[in-house]
């Protein structure tokens, strides 16, 4: 199956994007910035973490991703991911690392070890 590939930068505004609404949640939640505890910043993770693993595994996009024009499919045949891909893609995610090391194809280990890639939106004729 040929993926149309998709850069850092896209996925770094995409996570950014996510990230953000998720922590403007969790700060108006709690009182605002003044507010905060470190604590605050697990609660973020974790609804950070069930945002995308919710709207991946649902619809195939985060909101970041959708704002961005990109989608999550699984890998061997371009499919919406399962929740479980969804949710393992998701989990090592948020250890950063699995996603900051890519392969020879451009994917993260995260996307490698769930059996899915990140792709346009867009679809191509080939």
């Amino acid at each position: 199956m040929d993926f149309v590939r998709v850069g850092l930068g896209k996925r770094l505004v995409a996570l950014m994007i996510d990230w953000l609404m998720c922590y403007a949640i969790i700060t108006a939640s709690v009182g605002g910035l003044g507010s905060m505890t470190s604590l605050d910043g697990f609660a973020v993770l974790a609804l950070f973490f069930f945002e995308v693993c919710v709207l991946v595994s649902m619809t195939g996009a985060s909101a970041g991703h959708r704002i961005m024009g990109i989608r999550v499919v699984r890998y061997n045949d371009g499919g919406a991911p399962r929740f479980f891909q969804a949710f393992i893609r998701t989990l090592l995610l948020c250890l950063v690392v699995t996603a900051v090391t890519f392969d020879e194809d451009g994917r993260g280990l995260h996307e490698r070890l769930s059996g899915t890639v990140l792709t346009s939106q867009k679809k191509t004729n080939a």
